[in-house]
């Protein structure tokens, strides 16, 4: 049986050690070295070779296991464990010189996640947790906020860079948002998102067009914290899906419904 304890403390130092190269190359980066993958998605050498460095350890951690990686260092074929790992989530922030920017990692068993660490590099902060685990940031416990009232809540929210189906749509829950709650942040990753709805920081996160290796570590976390998930119609397509509605327990279903209403594929709201 897997030691899902001892293997998070071993994947947090495979995080920290990537976020320490990410760190060190922060002042080397130059605009020669951004690639671009489209107008707002952004690679550089420093993604690149901290998902092979993270990819290597993590094979070494679970000889034979698959990897689902936005730089497509590895790859996934119905291994029994999957590895999801976005090695700079932020990068935009990170070329730019701002923050946060993070390295993120999960682990799923036959489907089943099993564990999540998000290295917050600027910060040192790591949140983490792994099955039948509480929720932890840097060894403290960490739990979802109580609020049940939008009044009482601060949201966080992501803008798609490549899908731009729903804008319309999106910013019509947004502006509701705006009216209803104390405030909407945008960070630019959505692993740190999670993690501070887990840390009980912001009250709830919905984004679209997002991929697995994006939510898979803080969806973990976040639920281990006493949070709760779902696409935008109420459904557990929120790994592959593009779409995520998190928030806690308390406040899900207030925030579920002004999310869907907009967004959900049954909503009656039409854009003039």
């Amino acid at each position: 049986m897997m030691d899902y304890k001892k293997l998070c403390f071993s994947v947090q130092e495979v995080a920290k050690n990537a976020g320490n190269f990410i760190r060190n190359e922060r002042e080397k980066i130059s605009s020669d070295d951004v690639e671009l993958k489209s107008v707002a998605s952004l690679v550089t050498y420093v993604d690149k070779n901290a998902e092979k460095q993270i990819v290597k350890a993590l094979s070494q951690l679970i000889p034979g296991s698959g990897f689902v990686a936005e730089e497509g260092t590895a790859s996934s074929n119905n291994e029994k464990y999957k590895w999801f790992v976005d090695p700079l989530d932020g990068t935009t922030n990170y070329i730019h010189g701002i923050t946060p920017y993070s390295v993120s990692i999960g682990l799923s068993e036959n489907d089943e996640l099993v564990l999540g660490v998000v290295y917050d590099v600027d910060r040192d902060e790591i949140f983490y947790a792994w099955k039948d685990s509480p929720a932890y940031s840097n060894g403290k416990e960490i739990k979802v906020a109580t609020a049940q009232k939008s009044e009482d809540t601060l949201i966080a929210t992501g803008f798609p860079y490549y899908d731009f189906e729903k804008t319309d749509l999106y910013m019509e829950a947004l502006k509701e948002l705006m009216k209803k709650t104390r405030g909407i942040r945008r960070l630019g990753s959505a692993a740190i998102d999670l993690s501070y709805v887990a840390a009980g920081r912001f009250n709830a996160f919905y984004e679209h067009a997002l991929h697995a290796w994006d939510v898979a570590a803080g969806v973990f976390i976040l639920q281990q914290a006493g949070g709760k998930v779902s696409d935008f119609n109420g459904g557990n397509n929120w790994l592959y899906g593009g779409e995520i509605i998190a928030a806690s327990n308390n406040y899900f279903p207030e925030f579920f419904g002004i999310v869907n209403h907009y967004l959900g594929n049954d909503n009656k709201f039409s854009v003039i």
